[in-house]
C-alpha cells in the first residue's frame, strides 16, 4: 500500500497548531497563483518568455514570494492563459519547479526535488528522493506529496522499498495557538 492518505493526513493535522483557524501545510501551498489579494514576485538570474506555449521560464536561484509564502528553486516554468502582452496581467494556470524545491510559510517548510501546482484543478504535487515537511521540530518524510489545495486533503506516499516517517517531538504542540498569534 503506497498511498497512506489517512495516516499522512492525520500526521499533518497533528502538526498544525490550534484548531480550525490553524494554517496547515495545504494552506501554505495554496498561496501561489490563487491569491488575488497578494502579488506574486519572482526573481531569477534569467527569464525566457515563450509566446507560442504561453509560458515563461525562470532559471538560476529562483525566488518566488506571495504574501508569507516563499519558494526557492533552480528552475521555474510558469504557464499562463494568453499572451504576455505589455503590462497585462495573465492568469497563472500551472507552475513547475525543478531543482531542489524549498517552500516555506511561517514556521512550515517543505523540500523536494520537483513541485507542480495545477491552478485549474487546485492540486499541488511535490516529488523527490525525500519529500520533507516540517513545522517547528516536527517532521514528516515520504517521496511524493499530493495536496488538494481546495479541500486540504493530503496524500503522502513512501518509496517502493520504504515507509512514510513521522517525527513528533514531545510537548511540541502544547501551548501553541494560545496568546502567541500562531
Amino acid at each position: 500500500m503506497r498511498g497512506l492518505s489517512l495516516f499522512a493526513a492525520a500526521a499533518l493535522v497533528a502538526l498544525a497548531p490550534g484548531l480550525a483557524a490553524a494554517q496547515t501545510f495545504s494552506n501554505a501551498f495554496a498561496g501561489f497563483g490563487d491569491n488575488d489579494k497578494e502579488p506574486i514576485q519572482i526573481e531569477a538570474q534569467e527569464l525566457q518568455v515563450e509566446d507560442k506555449t504561453n509560458s515563461a521560464t525562470f532559471s538560476g536561484d529562483v525566488l518566488v514570494s506571495q504574501g508569507e509564502t516563499r519558494m526557492k528553486t533552480q528552475k521555474l516554468r510558469v504557464f499562463y492563459d494568453g499572451k504576455a502582452d505589455g503590462g497585462v496581467q495573465q492568469r497563472i494556470m500551472r507552475l513547475e519547479a525543478n531543482g531542489r524545491v524549498y517552500i516555506s510559510s511561517k514556521d512550515q517548510t517543505a523540500t523536494g526535488d520537483e513541485a507542480s501546482f495545477d491552478m485549474t484543478r487546485k492540486i499541488m504535487v511535490m516529488t523527490g528522493q525525500q519529500v520533507v515537511l516540517s513545522q517547528g521540530p516536527n517532521v514528516v518524510v515520504g517521496n511524493k506529496l499530493t495536496i488538494n489545495l481546495e479541500t486540504g486533503k493530503a496524500d503522502l506516499e513512501a518509496p517502493r522499498s520504504g515507509r512514510v516517517k513521522v517525527l513528533i517531538q514531545p510537548n511540541s504542540l502544547n501551548g501553541q495557538g494560545t496568546g502567541t498569534g500562531n
